[in-house]
């Protein structure tokens, strides 16, 4: 019995040697190897392994957020351009602002009108390529199609057709446009064309997202599949940023529309 326990006085710090040991032992990938993201060091004969650094039960509870992914660009060109598929989310931004900015304003002025689309039997053109806008009055509107007397009807409806609550009337090649009155019925009919707007950027957003991950599907058989996810969920973390700021930007405009 007194053996025994002069024995076990000494397991503690056996135990403690022995993790050390076993710690040490393990292989460790120069610094910047691209083992860390592909699962193999090509420094070194010992394979490493790659871990998924998911959220705890902890991080998963209210207010908390998973670790993100930040992959180098460069150690996977080979696989997804991803500053291609940055920019390809961001041109969807742009072209939102760029429809907030042109067709979605309480005041209709006449380059509002310049780039509404006219199908004619030549084929599509802006507006203020086949006519002349101006500004009569703050009530009005004019469209001289003189150059274009042919397209007349085409412009008249695709003005109708804008989505900006315009009534055109046809006077020969003149077409009058009355600026409608800054109504709470036409600044709530914006403020809902603002959110479908946003809706289809948000489609087009998906898309993005669709193509890139069908990209990197496309390794499946050459990489790890450590490798697929964390490219899985880094496109998944630019895109949740990108609806984030559609939706700042959404924000905003409603805000300002309904006054």
């Amino acid at each position: 019995m007194a053996v025994a326990l002069r024995c076990s006085r000494h397991l503690p710090a056996l135990l403690y040697r022995s993790s050390f040991a076993v710690t040490r032992a393990l292989p460790r990938a120069p610094a910047g190897c691209p083992a860390l993201l592909l699962g193999a060091c090509g420094h070194c004969a010992h394979p490493m392994l790659l871990t998924r650094q998911l959220a705890t039960k902890k991080a998963k509870g209210k207010g908390q957020s998973q670790a993100r992914v930040n992959i180098s660009a460069a150690l996977v060109e080979d696989i997804i351009n991803l500053e291609e598929t940055k920019e390809d989310m961001q041109a969807v931004v742009e072209a939102l602002k760029e429809d907030f900015s042109r067709n979605l304003s309480v005041r209709t002025s006449p380059g509002a009108l310049d780039h509404i689309i006219v199908m004619t039997k030549d084929g599509k053109f802006p507006l203020n390529q086949l006519g002349q806008i101006l500004q009569k009055s703050p009530q009005l509107i004019i469209v001289n199609m003189t150059d274009f007397p042919e397209s007349t009807a085409a412009a008249t409806q695709a003005i109708r057709e804008s989505g900006m609550n315009l009534n055109p009337e046809v006077d020969g090649t003149i077409i009058r446009v009355p600026v409608p009155k800054v109504t709470r019925e036409h600044r709530e009919n914006l403020a809902k064309l603002a959110k479908q707007s946003t809706n289809k950027s948000k489609e087009a957003l998906r898309k993005v997202r669709s193509k890139s991950i069908n990209q990197i599907k496309k390794f499946k058989s050459q990489v790890s599949e450590d490798t697929i996810w964390m490219l899985e969920k880094q496109i998944q973390q630019m895109t949740d940023s990108t609806t984030a700021e559609m939706d700042k930007l959404l924000a905003a405009k409603t805000k300002e529309l309904l006054g």
